[in-house]
Formats: structure tokens, C-alpha cells, sequence
């Protein structure tokens, strides 16, 4: 089964791609975009626009741009901007986010859940660095270790020790590339069980609403391999921290 396609099924109820409840976003929102009356917004891995359409309905005056992959997702996130009466607020990239470049700057980059698609967190300042005016923000969401993963947390995320670190460090090494964070976020428990539990939930539903599609076998596969790997290896283990950086 297409893996963008699993993705866009488990974040059905979910549409916030990370372990943040509605409030969290919301607070979120409204640090990285300050009391500018008008701006610049990126999202890179934007998926169907969450992030880009909460901040346009906050901010009247900004203008934003997503970059995915996944053409489906972008196709939903333009659907939901025409809507919503943003259509013409709003661009949509179909491209490697790598690949990206514009040129106007951004007043505000995001990517929160989506480091991957740079290789990691470090590689990610330096590409939102080129993207971003004199004086703009970077909301970046990454996850860290909360204690010393076991093997069946390593195993249940197909991760080695090595693509984290712990939150003290990750700090550090924000620091050490010339960031500041000037705003915070760690995801509480309930917060990743609420995701969790939606993920995998809204997955085995569509598996079991839609027995006759061809993907419906893969899609239970899926979500039963998730709630295993979750539950009995990196629940407590991997924590998520979302931070607002300005550069130094």
C-alpha cells in the first residue's frame, strides 16, 4: 500500500501530522506569527495545508505557500482553501521540498513532523535559513529522546539511537547553528496517545468500512504493525518538542 496514502488515511481525524492537541497548535500559531498584520508563510511538508489554513484564518493580511510530495494531499488542501475562501491566499507546490526555492523571503517557515524529508533536524535549519527574511521565525518540530531507548523502541520505530537525541542536546545543537528558540513546546503524553490512538484508529476504520477495496488487508496490516511498534516499544520513550527559532 502507497505509503502517502496510509498517511493521508491515519490523519483523517488527525490533520495535524504530530502529537499536538488543538490548543497547542493554536498556541503555537500565534507566537511564531507575532503581531505582524501581514506576512510570508512556508510549510515545508505541508500535507493538506492544517498548519497554512489555521494561519490564514488567523491572519487576514498573510499569504502562504506548502511544498509536499504528496499530490493527493495537496489536491484536499486546495479543495479546503477554496472552501474556506483562501484559494487565492494560498500556493501549492508539488515538488521535494529540498528543491524548493522562492524569490521573496518567508516571514514565517514551519515544518513540524517533517525534518525527514531533510535528513534530519540540523540539514532542516540550514534549508529554512535560505528561505527565511531578516528577523524571521522558524517553527520546527522534532523528536528527542525522553529516556534511553530499548531495543523494542528502536525496533517497534525503525529508528537507530542515532536519529535522536536527548531534549538538553537537541537544544544544543539548535544553539550551536546560531538559533534561538523564543518559544516552546513539549508534547505531553496525552497529547501523543491522542495522536496515536488516531492514527492507527482511523487507519484500521477505513480498513474496516472498505473490506472490498484492494488496500483495505494492507491498511489493517498497517495500523496493527503501528499500535505494536507504539505500545510495546517507544510509548515514554520518544518525546516531540516544537520550537520557535529566530536566528542570532
Amino acid at each position: 500500500m502507497d505509503r502517502q496514502r496510509i498517511s493521508r488515511l491515519a490523519h483523517a481525524h488527525h490533520p495535524i501530522a504530530a502529537p499536538l492537541s488543538d490548543g497547542s497548535v493554536s498556541r503555537l500559531l500565534e507566537r511564531a506569527l507575532g503581531g505582524q498584520d501581514s506576512g510570508r508563510v512556508l510549510d515545508l511538508g505541508c500535507g493538506e495545508g492544517a498548519w497554512l489554513l489555521r494561519a490564514l484564518a488567523a491572519r487576514p493580511g498573510w499569504r502562504a505557500v506548502g511544498v509536499d510530495v504528496d499530490a493527493a494531499a495537496l489536491t484536499r488542501a486546495r479543495e479546503a482553501a477554496t472552501t474556506l475562501g483562501m484559494v487565492r491566499r494560498i500556493g501549492l507546490h508539488h515538488r521535494d521540498a529540498r528543491e524548493f526555492t522562492d524569490r521573496e523571503p518567508f516571514d514565517l517557515v514551519l515544518c513540524v513532523g517533517a525534518t525527514h524529508a531533510f535528513d534530519g533536524l540540523l540539514p532542516t535549519l540550514v534549508a529554512a535559513r535560505e528561505l527565511l527574511s531578516p528577523g524571521g521565525r522558524l517553527l520546527v518540530g522534532e523528536g528527542f529522546w525522553e529516556r534511553e531507548p530499548s531495543r523494542a523502541a528502536l525496533d517497534g520505530l525503525g529508528a537507530a539511537r542515532g536519529d535522536f537525541a536527548d531534549l538538553a542536546t537537541t537544544t544544543d545543537q539548535v544553539l550551536a547553528e546560531g538559533w534561538t528558540p523564543v518559544y516552546g513546546h513539549v508534547s505531553s503524553a496525552r497529547e501523543w496517545d491522542d495522536y496515536e490512538f488516531s492514527w492507527t484508529g482511523s487507519l484500521a476504520e477505513w480498513a474496516l468500512d472498505h473490506p472490498e477495496d484492494p488496500d483495505a488487508a494492507a491498511a489493517r496490516e498497517a495500523a496493527a504493525e503501528h499500535r505494536t511498534g507504539w505500545l510495546h516499544g517507544y510509548r515514554g520513550t520518544l518525546g516531540f518538542v516544537t520550537l520557535l527559532l529566530r536566528r542570532d
